[in-house]
């Protein structure tokens, strides 16, 4: 899988952005330190000024390829759903086993994330604290129905319903995947967070937990 992701380019919503910031050197320095950033200093306190004197260019440079930083955390958020949902395709694709390949697909959602090398300039490991603890902020906003529309967030409703369709292919008399697989996705983020931040709210205090959690939480909800 590693070398089939090295020839993958996440496609990201070309609305989110002004220039492919995937497209140059500086770009991708862009996206590299604004992740490096906004995991040491929160969503709140970063700044394109701070992100301009941190790489050396001026803030002006910076909306050459994002109109703002909600459009960059849009950015980074859809390219983490992406990579997700490569490594999604790509684990469950050979698995004929209805069962086996959900339980793939919840493991791969839902496991502590590790660096991949395939992308030299993204730190998978920050952008998945980043999205654990900021991805809220991107759509709770009162232009999220617009930027819906817009396709915002289609990588992440198509992750959604991928998982949707496996938990009907297992038991298609359930009546709420979408409902299920949402849940999996928003809920493992969430465990996350607490397992970080709250720890006495949630068991899942291992790395492998919350696949666990998970796992038996499908499990005994589609029986």
């Amino acid at each position: 899988m590693d070398q089939l992701l090295q020839s993958v380019k996440i496609g990201i919503n070309e609305k989110i952005y002004v220039k492919d910031p995937e497209s140059s050197d500086l770009g991708k320095r862009i996206i590299e330190q604004s992740i490096l950033m906004i995991d040491a200093m929160g969503f709140e306190s970063f700044t394109f000024k701070k992100l301009g004197a941190k790489i050396g260019s001026n803030e002006s440079s910076i909306y050459r390829y994002f109109e703002n930083k909600h459009k960059l955390l849009l950015y980074l958020a859809s390219w983490y759903w992406g990579w997700l949902e490569y490594q999604l395709v790509f684990s469950t694709n050979s698995i004929a086993d209805a069962q086996q390949k959900l339980d793939k697909a919840i493991e791969i959602v839902t496991k502590t994330t590790v660096e991949d090398s395939s992308f030299s300039h993204i730190n998978e490991v920050l952008l998945n604290k980043i999205v654990i603890n900021e991805y809220s902020k991107s759509y709770l906003t009162k232009e999220v129905d617009t930027e819906n529309k817009e396709g915002y967030f289609v990588i992440y409703k198509r992750l959604v319903t991928r998982i949707s369709t496996m938990i009907t292919e297992v038991n298609s008399d359930y009546k709420y995947p979408s409902s299920l697989a949402s849940t999996i996705l928003e809920g493992s983020l969430h465990q996350h967070f607490l397992k970080g931040h709250f720890s006495s709210l949630t068991d899942c205090h291992q790395d492998d937990d919350s696949t666990k959690y998970f796992l038996h939480l499908v499990a005994t909800t589609i029986k």
